[in-house]
């Protein structure tokens, strides 16, 4: 009798515990995270402009935190397999989504993504904004952008322009500056940036707007020419090709952002853990070495922050989705 009542006095007890302190209730009642490998999950295929940042930034998130990140690639259906995924993982800090502005795309793009950016995730941190690039092939008898508009015009609907997916930021740039500049062109989707880059060097396409950090390599080797940037402003890196703004496209801006976003509910402490460790990794020399030697703008901010910007994008290009009525083909 002293035995059951005993067991159950610990159990109450147990009860108001987890209930006083739900975090460690999640795991043994001695466990710090992270006591276990973080998953990183990429929704999109190696090799592209999101692995590329994720992946040098695991390294560094890893030393900041004392245990292994370890990125994994599940792409598909211009990375929603991979956002569904997340979305449905345990809150307990130990799977996150680098995501890109896919997350907030999807929702306008699709009847049914499978998640809702603000109900099945909490965001972390921002990590890098990206400048996206017009490049043709060398084949293209264009050496500027004016002389390309006035060439694709003439040839209209006879040129094609490749992408990382359908409705992907690659696709969605590249309408916006058909319509803004009266060209027609076919679309070749490709299952990632990498793929339609090896498309476009292979004549598949003729042109493509595609993140800077993945088409830089090509356009210094000669392999691809840049005949504009979608920024506000020039990049370093490229400085004599020009922004599509200052070409006569008054307001163009499109860019690839990133950034870091867990499952809905993770626990407090841990979303505070992974921001400081995100931006303790951005703050350093080598990543920032590495990422403007890309074209790339350094982000880093609250969770607070980033859930915002976040809702704002959203807002946005749910916007510019019905406006110019893009599918996702």
């Amino acid at each position: 009798m002293f035995e059951r009542r005993r067991k159950a006095l610990a159990a109450t007890l147990a009860g108001a515990v987890a209930a006083m302190y739900p975090w460690r209730s999640q795991s043994t009642p001695d466990a710090k995270w992270p006591a276990a490998p973080i998953k990183m999950v990429v929704p999109f295929p190696p090799g592209g402009p999101t692995d590329l940042v994720a992946r040098l930034l695991a390294g560094q998130i890893a030393r900041q935190l004392q245990t292994m990140v370890v990125v994994q690639n599940i792409p598909g259906a211009n990375g929603i397999v991979g956002m569904r995924s997340v979305a449905g993982a345990k809150a307990d800090g130990y799977t996150v989504l680098f995501n890109t502005s896919s997350l907030v795309l999807s929702p306008s793009l699709y009847v049914d993504p499978g998640f809702d950016p603000a109900k099945d995730f909490d965001a972390v941190s921002s990590t890098v904004a990206m400048p996206l690039v017009l490049v043709v092939h060398p084949d293209v008898p264009a050496q500027d952008f004016h002389t390309f508009v006035r060439y694709a015009r003439q040839r209209a609907g006879n040129l094609s322009y490749a992408s990382a997916g359908g409705g992907n930021v690659t696709h969605l740039a590249t309408v916006l500056l058909l319509q803004a500049t009266g060209i027609s062109a076919m679309h070749v989707p490709y299952r990632g940036s990498a793929p339609a880059l090896a498309g476009l060097m292979g004549k598949q396409a003729q042109f493509m707007v595609n993140p800077l950090c993945d088409a830089l390599p090509h356009v210094q080797a000669g392999r691809l020419r840049a005949l504009a940037v979608t920024s506000t402003q020039r990049v370093g890196v490229l400085p004599g090709v020009p922004t599509v703004a200052e070409l006569g496209i008054a307001g163009f801006e499109v860019q690839a952002w990133h950034g870091v976003v867990v499952p809905k509910g993770t626990p407090a402490p841990v979303v505070q853990q992974l921001n400081s460790a995100i931006r303790a990794a951005l703050a350093s020399q080598d990543v920032q070495a590495q990422l403007v030697q890309r074209g790339a703008r350094i982000l880093g901010s609250t969770p607070e922050d980033y859930a915002r910007y976040i809702h704002e994008e959203e807002l946005r290009w749910s916007a510019v989705i019905r406006a110019a009525d893009i599918r996702p083909d």
